[in-house]
């Protein structure tokens, strides 16, 4: 299944062409609060209860007339996997990657949906695109195996983990609000039977920056989801970004940025410059 939110935070099932209203059918979906409807049946499928879809007689919107938002508008967290191609660690000349990291965390107010803006904050810092096979947790699990990992996992998404190249810790670089584009939709798992065997391409202003296959990751989605829950638990809805290929370059104002990924969809946004402004003239800065 392709699951969505769409026009106001309704929840729908992609259908073909169509975008079916399935709100009703998932109890509390239609009160979910910021965390998303589809969070509140992701919830409700770990816990067991969840019943098969009925479409008969329900909504349907053409999926082109539809307004899609963020899959998952506040996930619980978000963790990302640094370095995790051996191209990408090439390309920036680090002498580590993801073995010798870890992971980090990006803020869940970093989220947006397709057809949004990524906001650029700066005018004098390189601003970057980091296209990524995003991972979402269906379970709780803490010390999960490599070969029980897939178990726990409700779907993919596509994931554009922004970034800005300047001197803050990782995590800080990541986490301004808009850096963490998602969607169109999640493909829950049983439609992707390797996630380690996909086709990715991101395209920057109609020209292809960054295209990969999964099979490169160095930790693969099941190694990913065994290392992250040794360090941390994981609950139902996080997202896993899984790390991206070589590629990455600036962002300016009034780029389309496209991410495609086989058998997991197309995620299309824009690029705001125009609130842009000089990188030492942020709030805390210490003139040294």
């Amino acid at each position: 299944m392709r699951l969505a939110l769409f026009n106001k935070g309704r929840l729908g099932l992609v259908d073909g062409d169509d975008i079916v209203d399935v709100t009703d059918q998932v109890a509390g979906a239609d009160t979910p609060g910021p965390a998303g409807a589809l969070q509140r049946h992701i919830e409700t499928v770990a816990d067991g209860d969840t019943i098969p879809f009925n479409l008969s007689g329900l909504v349907r919107v053409p999926l082109a007339e539809a307004v899609l938002e963020a899959p998952l508008p506040r996930p619980g967290k978000i963790v990302g996997a640094p370095v995790n191609y051996l191209d990408h660690k090439a390309e920036m000349q680090y002498t580590t990657s993801v073995a010798d990291l870890g992971v980090f965390l990006k803020a869940s107010s970093s989220v947006i949906g397709p057809g949004e803006d990524i906001v650029l904050p700066y005018r004098d810092k390189r601003t970057d695109q980091e296209g990524e096979l995003g991972v979402v947790i269906g379970r709780t699990g803490a010390h999960v195996s490599a070969d029980e990992a897939l178990e726990y996992v409700f779907g993919y998404t596509c994931v554009l983990d922004i970034t800005v190249r300047s001197g803050e810790d990782r995590s800080t670089r990541k986490s301004f609000d808009t850096f963490t584009p998602l969607g169109p939709w999640i493909v829950t798992a049983d439609e992707i039977p390797d996630p380690d065997a996909l086709d990715l391409r991101c395209d920057v202003g109609g020209t292809t920056r960054q295209h990969t296959n999964t099979a490169n990751l160095i930790f693969g989605v099941r190694e990913l989801i065994a290392y992250t829950s040794s360090v941390m638990t994981l609950h139902p809805g996080d997202v896993i970004a899984t790390g991206t290929p070589a590629g990455v370059g600036p962002l300016t104002h009034g780029d389309r940025v496209v991410l495609e990924i086989e058998r997991v969809g197309r995620l299309e946004v824009g690029v705001d410059g125009s609130r842009a402004t000089p990188y030492d003239q942020r709030p805390g800065r210490m003139d040294r």
